[in-house]
């Protein structure tokens, strides 16, 4: 049942996204226009303290207008690697160091409409170094207990597909 992409043109484009418009053969032959969104990847961290607490930021997502904890998390520059990113992203956003870091999950958060991947990478500890530089990301960074990841994610506390991916992965991992 695999479907072909016979080709695609591009309908959109800037430095964060291309839409494009492809040609999809179906396994019965038949051809359907399918838009496809391409994206750069974007790396996230999570830092655990030896309390297994994890970093979180509290913040406002405008698109859905809803509030959530998140990991932090952003694109991942030309040349740079994803773990560099994580890192990047993780000491703009909080103004936490990471420690040690370790690939956690890949996951791929649109994969019928998107191939942006997603790399989480896991910190042992991290230090403060002062204020984030991206103040802006949340409106609060918060040490949470690892232990209460499935009951916020249950009451959607924590709501974006990657971190619940990722926090639940780490939650299963820091119990076995």
């Amino acid at each position: 049942m695999r479907w072909t992409n016979l080709g695609e043109h591009t309908v959109y484009e800037n430095k964060w996204l291309t839409v494009n418009l492809a040609d999809v053969e179906l396994p019965d032959g038949k051809h359907l226009d399918h838009f496809v969104i391409r994206q750069r990847p974007v790396a996230l961290c999570a830092a655990v303290n030896t309390q297994n607490e994890v970093l979180l930021l509290w913040r406002h997502r405008f698109i859905p207008d809803t509030w959530g904890w998140e990991l932090p998390a952003g694109v991942v520059d030309v040349n740079e690697t994803t773990e560099r990113a994580a890192a990047r992203e993780m000491l703009e956003e909080t103004g936490w160091r990471p420690g040690r870091l370790e690939h956690l999950i890949t996951v791929e958060p649109s994969n019928g409409l998107s191939d942006a991947q997603h790399h989480v990478y896991l910190a042992d500890g991290a230090e403060y170094v002062g204020e984030p530089e991206d103040y802006f990301e949340s409106e609060k960074r918060e040490w949470i207990p690892v232990a209460r990841i499935p009951d916020m994610v249950a009451g959607g506390e924590i709501r974006s597909a990657n971190a619940v991916a990722a926090l639940l992965v780490l939650h299963h991992r820091l119990r076995s």
